[in-house]
């Protein structure tokens, strides 16, 4: 257990209970943000109809997504320790619903582009590495699982609302769907952003040396390089799954089978909606009681295996479905681990920024799973390879985790 559990504690006491309605709070802000990414493959189809544009082009969008959310927080991560949680954390939550809004009325591809990708992408990530920032500072004596319930909050969000937002644009087409629910999801954000506030100040008892490190100094640990090494390997096996489960899907016949009268593939990304969520508290709650490192170990280590098993059973709808969920329960938690490790090692002073650094990891995991990981299959005619080299990152990122991270972190530690 941290140290900095005096946080509780001292001049800067305050109600137990807070902390939990802070932590419900970026819940809330957390869910009202996880659309645009999860259902943005039932836009797809109507935006590229209306924009005559191809599938290819269309991708773009999303990329810029996830590279604007990832690749900018450092900067949003120092703006929110700048001018406070409510007031950027609102601001993201506006952004990211204003971006749904603008995406209606785009009428080329650069304005989705630029609405879609750009505003969305700015808006979700100041929420996403802001709300991250502030659990890890109000549960300093459980940072594992308050990071996991938040993020829990982003990979099971849309859970809530795929299903509607698919038969609104049924209904009513995806202009009206964009406007309607951009708008729900900035109030929603907005009035959970309008609540957070400031962990109190730690007690003068505070002993952790590196409670104060700033981003200067940590970018210059091995430690910090050594975690982003392995946020990168773990981003690109699980990006790679969520971008080219469609493809793969599609070229082992399995589109065209059924689970208990179910289409496989859409009971595929249902159950690992829901693992994807799961698996950040529970992962998170495991690394409070047994150590960061050690739980890394058994979750990537999981994710290999499972992975593994799958591209051996490939063909099989009922166990393409369910290890699907088992791949993601393997891969979601390290959007709980490694946030707390962070700032387990470099403190919580400036965790919102610190975070922002590493959370660039996931962009280059998107790079790598992504287009790279299309290039790989497109190149070898076999998704065998791909599978190989993301279940060998896997391997990689366990192996250092108990054999490189842990012994570093107790030596820098105990110094």
């Amino acid at each position: 257990m941290s140290t900095d559990t005096q946080i509780l504690g001292g001049s800067g006491a305050v109600s137990p209970a807070a902390r939990w309605v802070q932590l419900v709070l970026g819940l809330a802000c957390m869910m009202a943000i996880s659309s645009p990414q999860y259902v943005w493959a039932l836009f797809t189809k109507p935006l590229g109809a209306a924009l005559s544009v191809s599938p290819a082009a269309l991708q773009v969008t999303f990329s810029l997504l996830i590279v604007l959310q990832t690749f900018f927080s450092p900067l949003q991560g120092w703006l929110v320790d700048r001018f406070g949680p409510r007031l950027l954390i609102a601001v993201g939550g506006a952004l990211s619903g204003l971006g749904w809004v603008l995406a209606s009325y785009a009428t080329s591809l650069w304005a989705l582009y630029l609405s879609y990708g750009v505003v969305c992408g700015l808006g979700t990530g100041i929420v996403y590495v802001g709300v991250i920032g502030q659990v890890v500072r109000w549960f300093p004596d459980a940072r594992g699982f308050a990071a996991g319930m938040v993020a829990a909050g982003y990979g099971m969000g849309a859970i809530a609302t795929t299903f509607s937002i698919s038969a609104s644009i049924a209904a009513a087409g995806y202009q009206a769907t964009l406007q309607q629910y951009g708008i729900i999801f900035a109030i929603v954000g907005v009035a959970a952003a309008l609540g957070l506030r400031q962990p109190p100040p730690a007690s003068s008892t505070e002993v952790n040396k590196a409670s104060g490190v700033g981003s200067a100094t940590m970018l210059k640990s091995p430690i910090f390089w050594l975690m982003f090494v392995m946020m990168s390997l773990m981003s690109t096996s699980g990006l790679m799954v969520i971008s080219q489960i469609g493809n793969f899907a599609a070229d082992f016949g399995v589109t065209k089978l059924t689970v208990w009268g179910a289409a496989a593939l859409p009971l595929a990304l249902t159950i690992d909606r829901f693992t994807n969520g799961l698996t950040r508290p529970f992962f998170g709650w495991l690394s409070d009681r047994i150590g960061r490192e050690n739980t890394m170990f058994c979750a990537f280590a999981l994710e290999a295996v499972a992975m593994t098993i799958w591209l051996l059973t490939i063909t099989d709808p009922l166990w393409f479905a369910l290890l699907s969920g088992v791949v993601f329960f393997g891969w979601g938690e390290i959007f709980s681990l490694f946030p707390s490790t962070l700032t387990d090692t470099f403190g919580a002073r400036n965790a919102t920024q610190n975070y922002g650094f590493l959370y660039i990891a996931q962009g280059v995991g998107s790079i790598f799973g992504g287009p790279l990981a299309a290039l790989l299959h497109q190149s070898t005619g076999s998704w065998t390879t791909v599978f190989a080299v993301c279940i060998t990152a896997d391997v990689t990122a366990a192996v250092l985790a108990l054999f490189a991270l842990k012994p570093i972190r107790r030596t820098a530690l105990t110094a």
